[in-house]
């Protein structure tokens, strides 16, 4: 399976490490802050206080395990769940009550888990359907192929004949094409292969370089921690470590991912 980054992407690829964490500047307002936000499916309570606050150009990453609420957070800044309590602001703009599609339009765009690609549809037509509530900028669906180089050659091939990479990709240009300042990152690497997806993952700096902020959830820690800029454990619905990479133990991460014990990393649940 290595189709799926093979060709001309945009600059040099760059390995995970050596393209290093995205620094974090603080100095100024964050793009997207989550403000105490309380989720439930039904009578579950999905998400429990959390907040966050997420900057210009950085790579926020959301670990845990299964369970523990990282997919309910990006589906409620999408706009597909309802918070219960608390708030999501984009821009300095509280988005209760904004439809999803409007909450595309200002910029917030999701890679969701499993893809979720028309499957009947060529790769072409998948691309079309990001652009339906595209805002003005650089990404087209002529930069998507140069990204990926095999995909022009493809186009016209429907999605479920694809490998699970190349699928991957196709959802990652579906949203590319959209143009977003946000882009949510849903369990990026699930069900591929590792050497698929390091390949994915080195395509991020090249996407960070065209001014994009990242917001993944990811359930391989080893891989959130190279490439993040700041992480966030949730366990059950409520933070349980957050912090800079650098700052924080294995055994913090341990701790915090399993719930073993407190793991008081820099200001354990605080806003970085």
């Amino acid at each position: 399976m290595t189709s799926a980054q093979d060709g001309a992407p945009l600059g040099s690829p760059l390995t995970g490490d050596a393209a290093g964490p995205a620094v974090r500047a603080q100095n100024g307002t964050p793009l997207l802050e989550v403000r105490d936000l309380t989720v439930h499916h039904g009578q579950l309570r999905a998400l429990d206080h959390v907040s966050l606050r997420v900057f210009p150009g950085e790579v926020y990453a959301i670990i845990g395990a299964n369970g523990a609420g990282k997919s309910t957070l990006l589906r409620t800044i999408s706009g597909l769940h309802r918070a219960t309590e608390g708030s999501v602001v984009f821009d300095g703009r509280d988005l209760t009550g904004v439809r999803p599609e409007r909450r595309a339009t200002q910029g917030i765009v999701m890679v969701p888990e499993g893809r979720r690609l028309f499957g009947s549809l060529t790769v072409e037509e998948n691309l079309k359907v990001g652009a339906t509530y595209a805002r003005p900028g650089q990404w087209t669906i002529e930069r998507v192929y140069e990204l990926f180089g095999w995909m022009r050659d493809r186009r016209r091939q429907p999605t479920a004949q694809l490998s699970g990479g190349e699928q991957q990709a196709v959802a990652i240009g579906r949203a590319l094409v959209a143009n977003p300042r946000v882009l949510l990152f849903d369990e990026l690497s699930l069900g591929l292969a590792p050497v698929v997806v390091q390949r994915i993952y080195a395509m991020l700096p090249q996407i960070l370089a065209t001014g994009l902020t990242v917001l993944l959830v990811e359930q391989d820690v080893s891989q959130a921690l190279r490439v993040a800029s700041h992480i966030q454990c949730l366990l059950e619905g409520r933070t349980t470590l957050e912090g800079l990479p650098a700052d924080v133990t294995p055994e913090q991460v341990e701790a915090a991912y399993f719930g073993l014990a407190s793991a008081p990393a820099g200001e354990q649940g605080s806003e970085a």
